[in-house]
């Protein structure tokens, strides 16, 4: 995968390597009680977390429907793989995409793009929380996240007022992409398992 398709991909490709790099860690988990960097949660908060907010996010705005999957809690790899199968064949079917989505959140977009924007995007956040919680390779795209973290400054107070962000970590300024973006939606870069047993 060359480094700038992520930032060039169309919704559905873009999930597609996204949620598919996700997987692999996924895959790869060996305690699934583990902590994570997002305080209180374990690695297992992280999939329910992608798992059921993306269900209400689109059930609020269209009227497409996920399908119900086997309960994160409780089987965190089977939900996701079934998780993901659903996402995708949606983002594949261009009915589906090409869909109206509106809440007074986000405004009025395609349904393809709201998933883009608001989902995938976290999916890929949230790939550096799951393998750090679980001492896998957490390289994220340098590119992306540097994509991102332009995307996000000029609306700090906004994401800070949220709550969806904690309060950045200072990171030094000569600092790579990834440390930089990780700083700045509120996760400490230098978090290892260990610190938080």
């Amino acid at each position: 995968m060359a480094p700038s398709e992520l930032v060039s991909a169309a919704p559905a490709r873009r999930h597609e390597l996204i949620a598919g790099d996700f997987a692999r860690r996924v895959h790869g988990v060996r305690d699934w009680s583990a902590p994570a960097p997002v305080p209180g949660w374990t690695a297992t908060d992280v999939v329910a977390h992608l798992v059921d907010w993306l269900r209400g996010f689109v059930a609020s705005g269209s009227d497409v429907r996920l399908p119900d999957v086997p309960p994160p809690a409780e089987q965190p790899a089977a939900a996701w793989n079934a998780h993901q199968r659903a996402v995708q064949e949606l983002l594949d079917d261009p009915a589906a995409a090409d869909s109206g989505f509106a809440n007074p959140h986000t405004g009025s977009m395609p349904l393809a793009q709201a998933i883009d924007r608001f989902y995938t995007t976290d999916v890929f956040m949230h790939t550096w929380d799951l393998a750090r919680a679980t001492s896998q390779d957490d390289t994220l795209d340098p590119e992306l996240c540097a994509v991102l973290l332009t995307g996000m400054e000029p609306i700090d107070d906004l994401l800070r007022e949220s709550g969806q962000y904690g309060p950045k970590v200072p990171v030094p300024d000569d600092a790579d992409a990834q440390t930089r973006m990780l700083g700045f939606i509120g996760r400490d870069p230098g978090w290892q398992v260990a610190t938080a047993r």
